[in-house]
């Protein structure tokens, strides 16, 4: 890959013919209109935060380097911000007027508003930048290998830089747009924000079973994400069908997953709502966020829920009584291996070759405390459980 050092372009000259889509939160256009600010394989504009694009501005103003910046020359008069797009939008943002910064008397400042002084050191600050020119191939390796402004790329950012085309562009479009009216009831499921990419992560691992690699690369250069929106809608409606109640904790569930596990039986909201609520108020359920799963798979795997379990001065009290019942009866201290007839039927085992059970069981309303405790031998613990 060729690289040439320009150090002749200004703040000024990248901010002409600035534009900014407020609606998907990217750059756009810059330098007159032939620099491409955010291409597909760059990742969202994540600054807009007070923080992040004012510290870019206050930078300039205290006269730090900005660090280097990288265009793809893609054509003669044709340029993409490979790294620094983050950057150039910030000051691009703040010149045309989109967000203010504190003056030194803590005021909030726009850029027609500061001293003249001031703008003419924003706009004539010097940028250092590499043109770069390759292929496709390499430009796409080196914007795998850098960080941009000191924040990684995610695995998603990466898969867009790496299967970018009309594809990719359409998904950003639907997923990683902030002002997309879905966002909300989404978020209620899925984790993460649509800046940096999560719903988009998410609907291609649900569509393509985990394998989002295989299935961009297949739908690299498809005009339409049709599938995709498709199978997202109908998780994001089933969950929502099903489980009629919106809990903190079903955000960043496998709903992928367990849509295809469960999505063919039939439930009832009504029920299924009365058995989240009986559980959420179950002092012994210690995992909240197992009890979606619970339920759908019939109730069944309480190690799904982390049950409380019985704390260790029971287990010795119940140790201590049961051993010395079974020693005046001459059995073994393990219920189970007491009505047996193999050599265990009269072995003492000690504590800690020993589980403590519930007596009743929890799934059936069988509470953790010392009256419904028993302590039995792990292999007989173990069988209960399995059955």
């Amino acid at each position: 890959m060729k690289t040439t050092l320009k150090t002749d372009l200004t703040v000024d000259d990248v901010c002409k013919g600035f534009v900014y889509n407020e609606l998907e939160g990217k750059g756009l256009f810059g330098l007159s209109g032939k620099l491409t600010i955010q291409p597909e394989y760059q990742r969202n504009y994540i600054y807009a935060d007070g923080k992040r694009d004012v510290a870019v501005i206050e930078s300039i103003l205290k006269g730090y380097p900005l660090g280097l910046i990288y265009f793809v020359k893609v054509s003669d008069d044709k340029f993409e911000v490979l790294d620094g797009q983050q950057r150039i939008t910030s000051f691009g943002r703040y010149v045309t007027g989109k967000f203010a910064v504190k003056d030194e008397h803590g005021m909030e400042q726009y850029f027609h508003g500061i001293a003249k002084d001031k703008q003419k050191k924003i706009e004539e600050t010097k940028l250092t930048i590499y043109e770069c020119e390759g292929t496709e191939t390499e430009i796409k390796q080196w914007f795998k290998t850098i960080n941009i402004a000191g924040v990684p790329l995610n695995e998603q950012e990466l898969a867009n830089a790496i299967y970018s085309g009309p594809f990719v562009t359409l998904g950003k479009a639907e997923f990683s747009n902030s002002q997309n009216a879905n966002i909300q009831k989404w978020s209620a499921y899925v984790s993460g924000s649509a800046n940096r990419q999560d719903f988009l992560e998410r609907a291609l691992e649900w569509v393509s079973k985990d394998n989002v690699g295989d299935y961009m690369s297949h739908h690299r250069h498809d005009d339409n994400i049709t599938e995709l929106k498709t199978y997202f809608s109908s998780v994001i409606d089933w969950v929502s069908c099903v489980f009629t109640d919106v809990e903190s904790e079903m955000r960043g569930l496998e709903w992928g997953r367990l849509y295809e596990e469960h999505h063919h039986k039939p439930f009832d909201p009504k029920k299924v709502s009365e058995q989240v609520k009986t559980l959420y108020a179950d002092p012994y359920v210690k995992k909240r966020k197992g009890v979606f799963e619970y339920i759908l798979g019939g109730s069944a795997d309480t190690k799904l829920l982390e049950v409380r379990v019985f704390d260790d001065a029971t287990k010795k009290s119940v140790y201590a009584k049961q051993t010395q019942e079974a020693e005046a009866a001459n059995t073994s201290n393990c219920p189970h291996c007491a009505l047996g007839h193999d050599a265990n039927k009269k072995k003492i085992w000690t504590l800690s070759e020993m589980d403590a059970d519930h007596v009743a069981a929890w799934s059936r309303g069988g509470a953790t405390d010392i009256k419904n405790c028993q302590m039995l031998c792990k292999t007989h613990n173990q069988a209960k459980g399995n059955r």
